[in-house]
């Protein structure tokens, strides 16, 4: 119950604003083409973005116990290529929203999510994103 509220919240409050960006990021890495493997990652945590409570992201090697093509060395050069491209703009773009939450009282627990999303933002590449209960 509280987790849908805390997600309808955030969403009205800048949630949809910062999901909207991670689609853009999605969308910009399908017209390049050669962007088309991270398009996918940002199509998923934009949705996380829009409703993130309930949820978290976890590494894929650590929930299956193997390693996988993104969780491997090939997944350290697509974070390393992703955090250059997108995930430093997505990041800061986070941290504003995270600082804006901050100065009032009732959007602190909001800027906490948004300063996680910022660091998922950096190198999102191998991880997943599961509810917390099945985490």
């Amino acid at each position: 119950m509280l987790t849908g509220i805390g997600n309808v919240l955030w969403f009205v409050l800048g949630g949809a604003v910062m999901g909207l960006a991670w689609w853009l990021a999605g969308l910009l890495a399908i017209i390049s083409i050669v962007g088309i493997p991270w398009a996918r990652a940002c199509f998923v945590i934009g949705q996380f973005t829009f409703f993130p409570f309930g949820k978290e992201a976890v590494s894929r090697s650590v929930r299956s116990g193997r390693i996988d093509i993104g969780t491997g060395p090939l997944g350290l050069v697509g974070n390393v290529l992703w955090f250059l491209f997108a995930g430093v703009w997505l990041a800061m773009g986070h941290m504003v929203a995270a600082f804006a939450n901050f100065i009032t009282i009732i959007g602190i627990p909001f800027g906490i999510q948004h300063v996680k999303l910022a660091v998922l933002a950096m190198a999102p590449i191998g991880l997943q994103i599961v509810d917390k209960r099945s985490a």
